[in-house]
C-alpha cells in the first residue's frame, strides 16, 4: 500500500531554477538537490553516497551532476552513471500555479536523545542561560538545547566569538553566584573559550562548558578539528568528562553542575559527534532535589568566640569587604552600623556598599579612593569578609585581622592572619550579631570623620576636572559626569587599563553593581559582561559597559549580537588611540614607548553600520548633553569619547 504523501513547498517560481542547473531546497527537515534537465525537474537525495558531499551544489556537466566534493558522476534524474549500484534516490515532485512541491512521507516523531535528556537536567538544575556558536560537530547537543527554548525553558544567544561565549557565561555567575553555560564547536571553537573560563576559575564563578567532538572513531588520527578536549581542558575544569556511549548520561549533567556551584569552578563536558544522537532509552532527565546540601555552615566556635573578643576590645576597627560578600552586604552593613565603623570594598567589590552611606569610604587599593586607604592606617582592627588579599587592594598585614571566609583555601592564603574563622558569611556575621559580647562599647564614632574625608577627596577631584591640555577630555570629567547621569540601579561592566582605574577613583556608587575581569585581568571582558548581565536580568536593570579603544577592539563584532536580540546595553569607548596603560608601565619600567600606539575606526560609526546607536563627542562642552542622550535611548547603542592620555 502505498504511503500518504506531505506535500512541501520548496519554490514559489519554477523558472528559478534554470535549464541545465541543481540546488539545494529544504523539504521539511529534509535537504534535497533539485535538478533541472531536458526541461524535468527532479527531486534526488542530496548527500552524494560516497562522501555525502552536497550534490545541490555540484553542477551538470556533459549531460552528468558532478558531485562538488570528489567529481563522481550521476544522472540528474536519478539513475546509475555506470557498473556501480550508486544510483540516487528520488522523490515525487508536483508543479501547480509554477511553484514546485516536492512530497515526503510523514516524518518520524521526534526520538528523545541523550542531549536531551541532559540538557533537561541542565535545565532542571537552574541553567538557563546559554551562550555559544552552532556549528559542525554540536548540531545534535544544539537541537537539544533549540527544544528547550522553544518551550521557554532557557535563553540561548549566539554570539560573534566563543571567547565572548565564555565571558558572558562568567560575568553571568559574577552577578547571580549561578552558573550559565557557555557552548562551543570542537577544535578552534573549545579553545577559543579558555581565556572566559580562566576569569571564571581564577574569580570563583560558577560556569558550565559544553564542547562538541569530533566522532570517537576519528579520536586520535589527526582528524579535521580534532583536539583531545579533555586534555585540553584539564588545566581549566575541576570537573572535566568526555560523554560516551555507556554513560550515565543524566547523572554527568548533574555531577557537572553541582561542582560548578559548590566549588565556584569550571565543569566541562564534551559531546562526541556521534553520541548527541544516541536514542535516550529508558533514561529520564534529573532533578537537584535531595542531591545537594544547604550551605548556611556556621564557623567554629572557638573561632567565632576570639574573632568576637577581639572586635569587642577594638576602638576603631573597619570593616573591608571583597566580592566574595557581595551576596551578604545586608547583614555586613547591620554589623557597620552596630558598630559605626569604616566600610570599603576591594575593587573586584565596589558597589557593595553605596558610596553615599555614612560608613561608605570607596574602594581600598591601586583602583580606589584616598578616604579609604585613610581608616586603613587610622583603624586598630581589620575585620576582612570575603576578600583575598591582592597586591592590588594592598590590605595591610602590619594591624590585626580577622578574616572571614566560606572558602577555608582563602583563608590566610598568603600570610599569617590573628583570626581566621570558616563559616558561612551571612551565617557568621548574624551569630555575631547575637553575642552576648558587647561589642559596641569603646567604639569610637567615626561618621564625622568619614564625611570630612570625603569632603576632602571631592574638593581634589574639582580641582582634577580643571585640568586640561587640550589633548581630549579627561577621565576624571567623564566618571564625574557619568556618576550624575548614570542610572542609580545600573549594573556597571567595566574592562582592564586606565579606564578601569579612572572608573575605580573616579565613579561614586549607589545601587550599582560592577562586573570586572579580577584576578585574571583581561582586556576585552566588559562587553561580553554586558551581555552576559543582560541574559541576568533583561530590561530590568540598565546595563552600561565601560571600556578602552584597546578593550572594546577585542570583541567589538559582538554589538552586532546587541543589536541582533534588542539588548538595552549602554557601550562607552574611551578613545585615545593607545595602549595607555601599557605605555605607562612602559616609562615606569625605564622602557621606550613601543608599540603601544592604536589605529581605530570610528566607534560611532560602527555602531550605526551595525543597526545601534551611535555617539561621539570630543569636547567636555558636550559630554554631559550626549551621556544623557546615550542613558535615555532605547535599545543598544555606543558612546565614543575623545580621550586625553594623561588625564586619568
Amino acid at each position: 500500500m502505498k504511503k500518504k504523501l506531505y506535500w512541501h513547498k520548496v519554490l514559489d517560481n519554477k523558472d528559478t531554477l534554470k535549464e541545465g542547473r541543481v540546488m539545494t531546497v529544504v523539504a521539511g527537515h529534509k535537504d534535497i538537490c533539485l535538478s533541472h534537465f531536458k526541461g524535468k525537474f527532479t527531486a534526488l537525495d542530496n548527500k552524494c553516497p560516497h562522501q555525502g558531499g552536497p550534490l545541490g551544489e555540484g553542477s551538470i556537466e556533459n549531460g552528468l551532476l558532478r558531485c562538488p566534493w570528489h567529481g563522481w558522476d550521476f544522472c540528474p534524474h536519478g539513475g546509475s552513471s555506470g557498473d556501480y549500484n550508486d544510483g540516487l534516490k528520488t522523490y515525487d515532485v508536483k508543479i501547480e500555479n509554477d511553484a514546485i512541491y516536492i512530497g515526503l512521507e510523514e516524518e518520524a516523531p521526534h526520538e528523545t536523545t541523550v542531549t536531551d535528556i541532559m540538557v533537561e537536567t541542565m535545565v532542571n538544575w537552574g541553567v538557563t542561560s546559554v551562550f555559544g556558536m552552532v556549528g559542525h560537530s554540536n548540531l545534535g547537543l544544539a537541537d537539544a538545547i533549540r527544544i528547550q527554548e522553544e518551550k521557554g525553558h532557557l535563553k540561548f544567544i549566539g554570539i560573534r566569538h566563543e571567547g565572548a561565549a565564555s565571558f558572558a557565561a562568567s560575568a553571568y555567575g559574577k552577578l547571580t553566584g549561578k552558573p550559565a553555560a557557555c557552548f562551543a564547536i570542537a577544535g578552534p571553537g573549545s579553545t577559543n573559550l579558555f581565556t572566559g573560563l580562566w576569569d571564571a576559575k581564577v574569580d570563583r564563578s560558577p560556569i558550565l562548558a559544553l564542547t562538541g567532538q569530533v566522532a570517537t572513531q576519528v579520536v586520535g588520527t589527526g582528524n579535521f578539528q580534532e583536539v583531545d578536549l579533555v586534555r585540553a581542558f584539564q588545566t581549566v575544569a575541576e570537573f572535566n568528562q568526555r560523554v560516551e556511549h555507556q554513560s550515565k548520561h543524566t547523572e554527568l549533567m548533574a555531577l557537572a553542575i553541582k561542582h560548578a556551584i559548590l566549588k565556584r569552578d569550571v565543569s566541562h563536558l564534551t559531546f562526541p559527534d556521534q553520541v548527541q544522537v544516541l536514542p535516550a532509552q529508558n533514561e529520564k532527565a534529573q532533578t537537584p532535589e535531595g542531591r545537594i546540601a544547604k550551605l548556611s555552615i556556621a564557623p567554629p566556635e572557638d573561632q567565632l568566640d576570639t574573632a568576637i573578643n577581639k572586635i569587642a576590645q577594638a576602638e576603631k576597627p573597619i570593616i573591608i569587604v571583597g566580592h566574595g560578600a557581595r551576596f551578604n552586604m545586608k547583614e555586613i552593613i547591620e554589623l557597620a552600623e552596630k558598630l559605626n565603623c569604616p566600610v570599603m570594598t576591594t575593587f573586584k567589590g565596589k558597589g557593595q556598599i553605596s558610596d553615599s552611606h555614612k560608613l561608605a569610604c570607596g574602594v581600598l587599593g591601586r583602583s580606589g579612593t584616598p578616604i579609604a586607604s585613610y581608616f586603613m592606617n587610622e583603624a586598630d582592627l581589620l575585620i576582612v569578609i570575603g576578600a583575598s588579599f591582592s597586591n592590588h587592594t594592598g590590605i595591610t598585614q602590619k594591624k590585626p585581622i580577622i578574616q572571614v571566609d566560606f572558602d577555608p583555601l582563602a583563608l590566610s592564603k598568603f600570610h599569617k592572619v590573628d583570626v581566621a574563622v570558616f563559616g558561612e558569611i551571612s551565617r557568621t556575621i548574624g551569630l555575631i550579631h547575637k553575642t552576648d559580647v558587647e561589642i559596641k562599647a569603646n567604639k569610637v564614632n567615626q561618621i564625622e570623620s568619614i564625611a570630612k574625608r570625603w569632603k576632602i577627596w571631592r574638593a581634589e577631584k574639582k580641582k582634577r576636572l580643571t585640568e586640561a591640555t587640550g589633548h581630549g577630555i579627561s577621565s576624571i570629567a567623564v566618571f564625574d559626569t557619568l556618576t550624575r547621569l548614570a542610572p542609580e540601579n545600573a549594573i556597571m561592566c567595566v574592562d582592564v587599563g586606565n579606564n578601569a582605574y579612572s572608573f575605580g577613583r573616579y565613579f561614586e556608587s549607589k545601587n550599582h553593581n560592577f562586573l570586572m575581569s579580577g584576578y585574571l585581568g583581561s582586556i576585552g571582558f566588559a562587553l561580553p559582561a554586558a551581555i552576559g548581565a543582560w541574559a541576568a536580568v533583561g530590561d530590568k536593570r540598565p546595563i552600561i559597559a565601560v571600556a578602552g579603544d584597546g578593550g572594546i577592539c577585542q570583541y567589538l563584532a559582538e554589538f552586532t549580537t546587541l543589536v541582533k536580540y534588542n539588548m538595552n546595553i549602554k557601550v562607552i569607548v574611551l578613545n585615545n588611540n593607545e595602549l595607555g596603560k601599557i605605555t605607562k608601565e612602559q616609562r615606569a619600567g625605564g622602557w621606550d614607548k613601543w608599540a603601544t600606539d592604536l589605529v581605530n575606526p570610528s566607534f560611532a560609526k560602527y555602531a550605526q553600520s551595525c543597526g545601534g546607536l551611535g555617539l561621539k563627542v570630543d569636547s567636555e562642552e558636550k559630554l554631559e548633553s550626549t551621556i544623557r542622550t546615550l542613558v535615555l535611548h532605547e535599545g543598544p547603542a555606543l558612546l565614543e569619547i575623545t580621550t586625553d592620555v594623561k588625564l586619568i
